[in-house]
């Protein structure tokens, strides 16, 4: 069922964290409108770097699942997706 190819594995790591983001959403920010909680987003570092940890957390178990499933090259797709998302997390929090 869970393929093993490393553009499966890049796929799931780029939407993992942008699940991360919307999942944080409905978990935290309910009553505020979507707008809103991205501009809040871009304004408040600390509240990104709360969301940014989140987003990653989502890719850290799909990385351990496909791992622990024995399907390292897609583990390698997440593995680089999530390397890839860290270095955009850190030039957002940085440059902002």
């Amino acid at each position: 069922m869970l393929k093993d190819n490393t553009i499966y594995g890049l796929v799931l790591g780029t939407f993992g964290p942008l699940l991360g983001v919307v999942g944080f959403y409905f978990w935290k920010l309910r009553t505020a409108n979507f707008v809103e909680y991205l501009q809040l987003l871009f304004s408040e570092k600390h509240f990104l770097t709360n969301v940014l940890t989140f987003s990653m957390f989502i890719n850290i178990v799909i990385f351990t699942i496909f791992i622990n499933t024995d399907k390292y090259k897609t583990g390698k797709g997440i593995f680089i997706s999530s390397c890839v998302w860290g270095v955009v997390a850190l030039v957002i929090k940085f440059v902002y």
